[in-house]
């Protein structure tokens, strides 16, 4: 196996925890009612949210992803002013995500970032993922944006994976070859099966064993590692 010498992470469910705290998404949802000039938070969140299932369909059917105006302006409130629209397009965006739960960085996190970053390795995120501002903001706030040389966004770029082409932009940008990186996630079937297209040198799977009980592994999504705790990625052979 050639040297692994940078390191892509996934963010949701990876990288980043999404946790169920009522408080926190009654507020996003009645701040996106207020960006949008509406009184009836319940029902204008009842038209977003069924309009947002057609995006999901597209997104998932096409392996694409529209960026904060056009989701907006073409899927969730097609009616309104394009020019409102663009005033509150990203910050609408955000909102959303906010109202399915608030996100941290998953326990062990930053050490295992940390320490991979002072080993030598070059580290970037590959995502899929709606919002095209909140994870610079986060990885500013956080303190974590000199630890990364590259940031792959599907809703940046506008393709998702399993696309490989998402994984050979996140090698252009480190300068290495796919063949020297590795991709650490926690979905088979869009993560593995995109990285392994790809020609990424090493796949970790990152995963509970109750959910990993519950998948069903292929030649074509079978990862080179597991790991059911995110600190045990540090001592896996291929990080020595």
């Amino acid at each position: 196996m050639q040297k692994i010498k940078g390191v892509f992470f996934d963010l949701g469910g990876t990288l980043r925890i999404c946790e169920a705290v009522p408080e926190h998404q009654q507020q996003a949802m009645a701040r996106m009612a207020q960006l949008a000039g509406q009184t009836d938070v319940a029902g204008f969140m009842d038209t977003v949210e069924s309009r947002y299932e057609g995006y999901r369909q597209w997104a998932l059917t096409e392996n694409r992803e529209a960026g904060d105006f056009d989701l907006w302006a073409k899927w969730l409130l097609p009616e309104y002013p394009r020019e409102q629209i663009a005033g509150f397009c990203h910050e609408m965006t955000y909102q959303y995500r906010q109202a399915k739960g608030l996100r941290h960085l998953v326990p062990g996190g930053r050490e295992v970032l940390q320490t991979l970053h002072r080993r030598g390795y070059r580290l970037g995120i590959i995502s899929n993922l709606i919002g095209e501002r909140e994870i610079y903001d986060w990885l500013k706030a956080d303190g974590l944006e000199p630890l990364f040389d590259s940031v792959v966004l599907s809703s940046v770029c506008h393709i998702r994976k399993p696309d490989p082409e998402m994984y050979r932009m996140g090698c252009r940008e480190l300068g290495l070859g796919p063949e020297e990186c590795a991709s650490v996630a926690d979905n088979l079937d869009r993560d593995i099966t995109g990285a392994k297209a790809a020609g990424i040198g090493a796949n970790v799977l990152f995963i509970s064993p109750k959910k990993l009980a519950k998948k069903t592994i292929t030649d074509a999504n079978r990862p080179d590692y597991i790991v059911h705790r995110f600190p045990d990625i540090l001592d896996l052979p291929l990080f020595g």
